[in-house]
């Protein structure tokens, strides 16, 4: 059965590539091979390195010092312990997340995932539990998947990490964040996120990773770190695809 298997993949393989030849995740040229981006869609993606925050992933122009924190992070301590992003939100990174989140195009999650995996290895390493910020379910039904589960999804099975995607609920429907200022997304999410009573035992005492696609001012992972932790969650971190930075970073 095993060899029908291999012989089987081994035809479809060239069948698939005829019918969905490889195309470049932000341009659309022809590659060898996918899910990969052409050299000039490379060029404009910002892989976030060492300086940054160490409590936000904030890449910063210079280096500080290892341990320096950005001055967002001592006016205003966020709820999670450590954020990490593989990107800065711009270009072609940018693209991608409106093009999973809107356009289906969920071939990107592989590519994504790695990135995010890279990016994030520091709260990766100890972590016990993957955890996706929920959609409602009126608007799962509307989008048809949750792009932050897809990406956790991806990530926990090239990590071999547990996944509990039902541990964290969106207890009320928000709004869009989109085009809302810093307060307004805060007051849009607050209270918005539960742990379901019969799901804690999955979260209790562990250390969590919050996965989302983009971080932008930090209300709804701050909303969704709370309610981890009211339910028992040890230590709450982000990992994120991209996160805004400052101009010009």
């Amino acid at each position: 059965m095993q060899f029908v298997r291999r012989g089987l993949s081994l035809v479809a393989r060239p069948i698939g590539l005829f019918l969905y030849p490889p195309v470049c995740a932000g341009c659309g040229t022809a590659l060898a091979h996918a899910p990969a981006v052409c050299p000039d869609c490379w060029r404009t993606l910002r892989f976030i390195e060492r300086p940054f925050c160490e409590v936000l992933g904030l890449p910063f122009s210079y280096d500080l010092g290892r341990g320096f924190l950005s001055a967002e992070a001592i006016a205003s301590p966020p709820a999670f312990g450590r954020l990490r992003a593989a990107l800065v939100y711009r270009d072609l990174a940018a693209k991608m997340v409106a093009s999973l989140k809107y356009s289906d195009r969920t071939d990107l999650v592989p590519l994504m995932a790695g990135w995010m995996c890279r990016g994030g290895r520091e709260v990766l390493e100890g972590c016990e539990v993957l955890v996706p910020v929920p959609l409602h379910p009126r608007r799962l039904f509307r989008r048809r998947f949750n792009q932050s589960a897809e990406l956790a999804r991806a990530i926990a099975r090239r990590e071999n990490l547990p996944y509990a995607p039902l541990c964290l609920k969106r207890a009320r429907a928000t709004h869009s964040q989109v085009g809302l200022g810093p307060s307004e997304r805060e007051a849009n999410v607050r209270g918005a996120f539960a742990v379901p009573p019969g799901r804690a035992h999955e979260i209790r005492g562990k250390r969590v990773v919050l996965v989302d696609d983009v971080y932008t001012t930090g209300a709804t992972v701050s909303a969704a770190t709370r309610a981890l932790k009211r339910a028992g969650a040890a230590e709450v971190d982000v990992l994120v695809f991209a996160r805004v930075a400052a101009d010009g970073a």
